[in-house]
């Protein structure tokens, strides 16, 4: 079974590295949400989830053939093991990512490098003279988008990914996992208050 990365260190210049941060959440993604089929395979325990019948032997296997693994429901400790071990802290590294990063995009950026390019492009287009007769493009102007509004972008971005793939793999979850409960934000938070989040 595999385990998600570390969690890293939560910075604004992480935020601000948007390949970083893009990295991050593919990695730990496709460590347990793009693998869990194999990773809820690995819950099964070959040769404990049907005991031997030795009248098994006298009647034909086609009338009754073994489900493949990936059909064969999956013991509830361990469904709840893998759910509370690595699902759910996966899931929380992201949204404490997203969440803190969310929160960098909305605050004052004094670092911003291209702050007094555009300051000054800003004010190059107000002092400029348009003509529409002569040229019917001079009063366009296009204002270099602030890297907290391209960080807000990205993060409302990932989060709409993060939501489609926590519903394709709670899905999945609840297929293999008996007793899985319907949603699965309420799952979360339900380990959220009883697990303990840091």
């Amino acid at each position: 079974m595999s385990q998600p990365p570390n969690q890293p260190k939560l910075t604004p210049q992480l935020c601000f590295n948007q390949t970083a941060l893009r990295d991050f959440l593919r990695i730990s993604r496709s460590t347990v949400d793009d693998t869990i089929n194999q990773n809820l395979n690995a819950l099964v325990t070959p040769g404990t989830s049907r005991t031997f019948d030795p009248a098994s032997t006298g009647t034909s296997s086609a009338a009754q053939p073994p489900r493949p693994i990936y059909r064969r429901p999956i013991d509830a400790s361990a469904c709840q093991d893998f759910k509370h071990r690595v699902l759910f802290p996966s899931w929380q590294t992201r949204s404490d990512l997203l969440n803190y990063c969310a929160g960098v995009a909305t605050s004052p950026d004094p670092d911003d490098p291209d702050h007094l390019l555009r300051q000054s492009e800003d004010l190059k287009a107000r002092e400029r003279l348009v003509d529409e007769r002569l040229d019917p493009y001079s009063a366009r102007y296009f204002p270099q988008e602030a890297r907290t509004e391209a960080l807000a972008n990205l993060i409302r971005n990932e989060r709409m990914v993060e939501s489609i793939i926590r519903n394709r793999t709670w899905a999945l979850v609840g297929e293999r996992c008996e007793n899985v409960e319907g949603d699965y934000e309420k799952a979360l938070d339900a380990w959220r208050r009883g697990e303990g989040v840091r």
